[in-house]
C-alpha cells in the first residue's frame, strides 16, 4: 500500500503532513492513536525515513472545519504546534479544501484559527495560561523568574501554556548556549508532570528577541511557534519586552502580538517542500 504524504516547513521547523480526510486509504492506515505513532516514529527518522520534526494528520472534525492532530518525531502525540498549524492551513488552501479565510482548526488544545495575510499566516493562539497548575508545573501561582538547580548551575525560568508548556531562559549569548545538553535535562525534571518544551532566549532590545528552543519529543529543532508566542509572553511578564516583538529563530522570524484582550497572534510563513509516496508493506504494523 502506498501512502500520499506533503513535506512541509514552517521557518525551517518541518512536518509530515498526511491527509485523512480526503484519502481514505491514509485514514485507515492512521485510524488510531498507536498506528499515528507508529508511523512517526518510523517516518520522521532523517535516515531511514522521510525526515521531520512532527508529522501532522488532517482528519475531519464535528465542530470545527478540520482537526489537525500532531505526533512527535519520537511517536508521542503533542496538543498544539504553531508552525505546523500554518503549513496545516497552507494545505487547507492550496488543494481548495476551503476557501474560507479564517479557517477554525480543532486540536487537543482547542480550536486555533489560522488567517490567510497575503503570503503569510497569521494565527489567533488564544490567550496564555500563566497559573503554574494548569501549564501544567509542579508549583503555584506563576512561575516567573523562578530558580531552578542543575548540575551545580542556576537557572532562572518563566513557563508558559501555549496549548502546550513552555519553559523560558535568557542567557547572554544563545548561539553559544549548550541547548542540547541542557534542554533535554530540563525537559524532563520533576518539576514538569508533561515534560517541556525550553526555549533560551537573548534579548536584543524590548522588541526584538533571538531564541532557540529544545522541544521535547523532538530535541533542538530550528524554530518553534508556541515557543515564540511563549517567549514574547514570558518577556513582557518579566517587562524586558513589549508585548509585541519580532522573534528570531534559527529557520526565520516570527511576529507575536500579545494584545490588550489577552490573545497572542502570530504571523509567519508557510512552505511546502516536496510531496511523495511512502510504501507499507503491512499497513496494520508500521514499526
Amino acid at each position: 500500500m502506498k501512502i500520499p504524504f506533503i513535506k512541509m516547513h514552517g521557518t525551517g521547523n518541518d512536518f509530515i503532513v498526511v491527509d485523512t480526510y480526503s484519502r481514505a486509504d491514509a485514514a485507515a492506515v492512521l485510524a488510531t492513536p498507536d498506528q499515528c505513532r507508529s508511523f512517526a516514529a518510523r517516518f520522521c527518522d532523517r535516515r531511514f525515513g522521510i525526515g521531520a520534526d512532527q508529522v501532522l494528520v488532517l482528519r475531519n472534525s464535528l465542530k470545527a472545519d478540520f482537526r489537525m492532530d500532531i505526533f512527535n518525531a519520537d511517536g508521542s502525540q503533542v496538543e498544539m504546534c504553531g508552525n505546523g498549524i500554518r503549513c496545516f492551513a497552507k494545505y487547507v488552501w492550496d488543494r481548495g479544501l476551503s476557501e474560507k479565510k479564517v479557517l477554525d482548526i480543532e486540536t487537543l488544545a482547542g480550536t486555533i484559527r489560522p488567517e490567510r495575510v497575503g503570503d503569510l499566516v497569521r494565527v489567533d493562539m488564544g490567550p496564555p495560561e500563566l497559573d503554574a497548575r494548569k501549564i501544567p508545573v509542579a508549583l503555584d501561582g506563576r512561575v516567573v523568574n523562578h530558580p531552578i538547580e542543575l548540575d551545580g548551575k542556576s537557572y532562572r525560568i518563566t513557563c508558559v501554556s501555549m496549548g502546550n508548556p513552555h519553559a523560558v531562559i535568557y542567557v547572554d549569548d544563545v548561539d553559544r548556549f549548550p541547548v542540547n545538553e541542557i534542554g533535554p535535562k530540563i525537559e524532563v525534571l520533576p518539576l514538569f508532570p508533561n515534560r517541556i518544551n525550553v526555549e533560551f532566549v537573548q534579548i536584543l532590545s524590548n522588541r526584538e528577541v533571538r531564541m532557540r528552543v529544545w522541544e521535547r519529543g523532538s530535541g533542538e529543532t530550528l524554530a518553534c511557534g508556541t515557543g515564540a508566542c511563549a517567549t514574547v509572553v514570558a518577556g513582557a511578564a518579566r517587562g524586558v519586552n513589549e508585548r509585541t516583538a519580532t522573534v528570531h529563530l534559527r529557520g526565520g522570524d516570527l511576529r507575536i502580538e500579545w494584545d490588550a484582550s489577552d490573545t497572542v497572534f502570530m504571523t509567519g510563513p508557510a512552505a511546502e517542500v516536496f510531496e511523495g509516496l511512502v510504501e507499507l508493506d503491512d499497513p496494520n504494523h508500521l514499526g
